[in-house]
């Protein structure tokens, strides 16, 4: 009987190769700069700040869940509905739908850095070596 569930995932080496994660430029470019992005847009009035992150935040959303598709890189079936979140977090409290305390930026900064703190541990690492 042929298995026809095992021949749709892909191999442990083209998953390797597949994986987003694994070149550290992809990592960069695809997380990294708009990690950054929406740590300059801090600096930014309000309205500004809160379209960059969204845009930021939908970007790495859509990014992880491709790149879970592509290689089932178990970490991304988590962060990329994260981030989708965060990015609908942050799209309500810029329509004024949620109040988000005194500090709002602050309160979601701390969320977005909890929620993506392996990704970091991953840049660093890859920097590393």
């Amino acid at each position: 009987m042929k298995d026809d569930h095992a021949a749709a995932e892909p191999a442990t080496a083209d998953c390797a190769k597949l994986d987003w994660v694994s070149g550290r430029f992809t990592l960069a470019g695809v997380w990294g700069v708009p990690a950054m992005a929406m740590l300059l847009a801090l600096l930014l009035e309000p309205a500004p700040r809160a379209i960059v992150w969204i845009v930021m935040l939908a970007w790495m959303g859509c990014a992880c869940i491709a790149n879970a598709r592509r290689c089932g890189r178990t970490h991304c079936h988590y962060t990329g509905p994260f981030f989708l979140g965060m990015a609908v977090l942050v799209t309500a409290y810029a329509l004024g739908i949620v109040s988000l305390g005194n500090q709002p930026w602050l309160l979601l900064a701390v969320v977005f850095g909890a929620g993506n703190q392996h990704r970091l541990h991953l840049a660093l690492s890859a920097t590393l070596t």
